[in-house]
């Protein structure tokens, strides 16, 4: 894609973005959300950074055993530094997917940058996964149990819907394999490499207890951020509801998923009872807590920007 597009791309996503919160301030009362907002318990708001910080850590432990499953060794400080690196250029540039391939080319190491982007790949994918996992057990669970929720027939398509796509995309990496050419071979490769990152015997078992632990990391930092605005959310709204809206934000509209997040929380969390502004307070404040938790990564990025270019290029050799 060239220059010219990306930045037209990136100007979209921008224009996206404040529509959709503007439309909401509209729609959802944004003057008493801020209201509830400026009020919010800072107790929970540090709750709710201490639980995605936890949600870095496990994730880049995650990643490094990923990436030592492919045959690159990462030491887990420099994990830890790389990945809040990609999640603070992620949340402040548009497209949100910049700073994981910074992450891969910076950490290629003797492995080569073709396995540094298949373990940064697969890394991700293992996260959305796991969410996209409790949340279709938990709609299951809650639907399907005696004296079950009764969801609007609305929210089970969305949730269908987002789940189809999950399921979709994953056939067409599997089908993409059998493209004749160069690409038909990458794809093969990725699903190779994916299979032994996440289900060999070796690393199974730690994979799913880092993903485990990184979706309970960031669900209860949203549960968190709900109760500093005063909304408790239900256990079965936590783990259905609550990864409903944070999925939303896959969709490559908005910067970082603002925008659809709030929308997604403003249509969804009063279901169970919430006024739509404290659901938007809700979310906006989950938002300013992530940007917020990704912080210890804006040195660095700030080292590396003031770094002689030698020096850059030479470092990002070694890493």
């Amino acid at each position: 894609m060239s220059r010219r597009r990306r930045a037209l791309l990136r100007l979209a996503q921008a224009v996206v973005t404040l529509g959709l919160l503007v439309l909401l301030w509209q729609v959802a009362d944004g003057a008493d959300a801020a209201r509830v907002l400026l009020a919010a318990d800072p107790r929970w708001l540090l709750a709710a950074l201490l639980a995605l910080t936890l949600h870095t850590v496990l994730a880049a432990e995650r990643w490094r055993l990923t990436a030592g499953a492919l045959g690159l060794e990462l030491s887990r400080w420099h994990a830890v530094r790389e990945y809040y690196l990609s999640q603070v250029v992620n949340q402040t540039v548009p497209g949100g997917v910049i700073g994981d391939a910074g992450r891969a080319v910076r950490s290629r190491g003797r492995a080569g940058l073709t396995i540094a982007v298949q373990a940064v790949v697969v890394e991700r994918l293992a996260g959305q996964i796991a969410v996209l996992g409790v949340m279709v057990v938990a709609f299951a669970v809650t639907t399907a149990a005696p004296g079950g929720l009764e969801w609007p027939a609305w929210v089970l398509t969305l949730a269908a819907a987002i789940t189809a796509g999950g399921l979709v995309g994953l056939g067409l990496l599997v089908a993409a394999g059998r493209v004749p050419g160069r690409f038909g071979q990458r794809m093969t490769e990725l699903a190779r490499t994916a299979a032994i990152a996440l289900a060999g015997r070796q690393v199974i078992v730690r994979q799913v207890v880092l993903s485990a632990g990184t979706t309970a990391c960031i669900l209860a930092a949203f549960a968190f951020c709900a109760q500093a605005v005063g909304l408790t959310l239900p256990i079965a709204a936590v783990l259905t509801l609550v990864p409903l809206t944070l999925l939303t934000m896959l969709i490559p509209i908005t910067i970082s998923g603002w925008g659809l997040r709030e929308g997604a929380a403003a249509a969804l969390l009063p279901l169970v009872g919430a006024t739509a502004s404290a659901s938007l307070a809700a979310s906006v404040a989950f938002g300013i807590v992530a940007l917020i938790a990704v912080l210890p990564g804006a040195p660095v990025v700030w080292m590396r920007a003031h770094q002689p270019a030698e020096a850059s290029h030479e470092l990002g050799s070694k890493t």
